[in-house]
């Protein structure tokens, strides 16, 4: 057993090695976005906290449905933390939400 896992962890040392590092970082992703993540998304109007969603899976960028290009925002799924407290409360639900890459003061965390 310990045979196989030595080769199975050999061949994706030598695999991952051999790739460039926007294609590591993307199986990164791939493998997050398979597993999950416990994300946290403060967005601050100057040094105020103003906004946090909590539970988010992911974050991802808007593509046009023509041409394909990245849109200057991002947009996923979380409960609206509406105390700050990191908990989910009766009154908080898991919402979709956009926010701008280029005006919108933001930190995205994992809260483990």
């Amino acid at each position: 057993m310990k045979t196989k896992l030595l080769i199975i962890i050999s061949i994706l040392s030598i695999f991952l090695t051999g790739c460039t590092q926007e294609t590591q970082n993307s199986l990164s992703r791939s493998l997050q976005n398979w597993t999950g993540t416990d994300g946290v998304l403060d967005i601050y109007a100057g040094e105020k906290l103003v906004k946090r969603f909590i539970k988010i899976d992911k974050l991802s960028t808007a593509y046009g449905t023509n041409d394909n290009s990245p849109r200057p925002y991002r947009y996923g799924y979380g409960i609206d933390d509406k105390n700050f407290n990191f908990k989910k409360d009766s009154d908080e639900k898991k919402i979709y939400f956009e926010f701008s890459d280029y005006s919108t003061s933001y930190i995205f965390y994992s809260s483990k």
